[in-house]
């Protein structure tokens, strides 16, 4: 959970580094007839209207990408999010605009006005971020016949020497490994561990999972999710976003 948690902060941060570029891109290029007013109010009013936007956005994003494979079909899922955060930000742009440079609220006209550029702004943000959120999971390769066997098994705990790896779930700051003769927690991140898992033929299913390809028993799928059951009865998950990349590797 901690390490599901730790990427949603992830995907919440680069929509919003994205969002206050995008502002300070308006901002300086006086973007939609906003030129006229100093540039410190330009960067205050469209760094806040992008944030605000990108927050609305991460929200309608959650939504959407419960039903829509971002990865299987991101112009789509680019397409329906613009369509349904438009509505509500051009009301909200209507309105802090009014507030912010004439301390009143603007004609109905206004609103209308506002539609075309809060629309191009939004479709254009909306496919960077599915764009940019698209991630392949991390692939790791057997070793060559008499290739030095895998750097991870040497942090196998003692009891655990010897054992066949099953797989390795993120746990806070530690990893638990899930073998054939039980498991055991180290102190350890998932992403350096996928780097000396190299050696042995896996896969990572989940941000917080790795899962060597010989454990697989099966695969579960429902309500468009993925499950593998490993040998020992362990179920480890299979993210939406690279349960394409699996399949299309052969994983089931």
């Amino acid at each position: 959970m901690p390490s599901l948690l730790q990427g949603k902060a992830r995907d919440i941060a680069r929509g919003l580094i994205v969002a206050v570029v995008a502002g300070a891109f308006l901002a300086f290029s006086g973007a939609f007839g906003s030129g006229g007013t100093p540039l410190g109010q330009r960067l205050i009013y469209w760094i806040s209207m992008l944030v605000l936007g990108g927050l609305w956005g991460h929200v309608c994003g959650a939504l959407v990408t419960r039903y829509i494979d971002a990865d299987a079909r991101p112009w789509t899922t680019a397409a329906i999010l613009t369509a349904v955060i438009t509505g509500p930000l051009t009301l909200g742009v209507w309105a802090a605009t009014g507030l912010f440079f004439y301390q009143r609220l603007l004609s109905i006209e206004v609103l209308i006005n506002f539609l075309p550029a809060v629309l191009l702004i939004t479709a254009v943000l909306s496919a960077l971020n599915v764009f940019l959120g698209r991630e392949r999971p991390v692939e790791t390769h057997a070793s060559a016949p008499g290739a030095a066997p895998a750097r991870f098994l040497e942090r196998l705990p003692p009891k655990l020497r010897g054992a066949r790896l099953i797989a390795v779930q993120a746990e806070d700051h530690y990893l638990r490994l899930h073998t054939d003769r039980g498991s055991d927690l180290i102190l350890m991140r998932l992403s350096d561990a996928l780097t000396e898992l190299e050696g042995l033929e896996g896969a990572q299913t989940h941000r917080s999972w790795w899962v060597a390809r010989d454990a697989v028993a099966s695969v579960a799928r429902g309500d468009g999710r993925a499950a593998l059951t490993l040998d020992g009865d362990l179920t480890a998950p299979v993210s939406r976003r690279y349960a394409k990349a699996l399949r299309e590797a052969g994983w089931w």
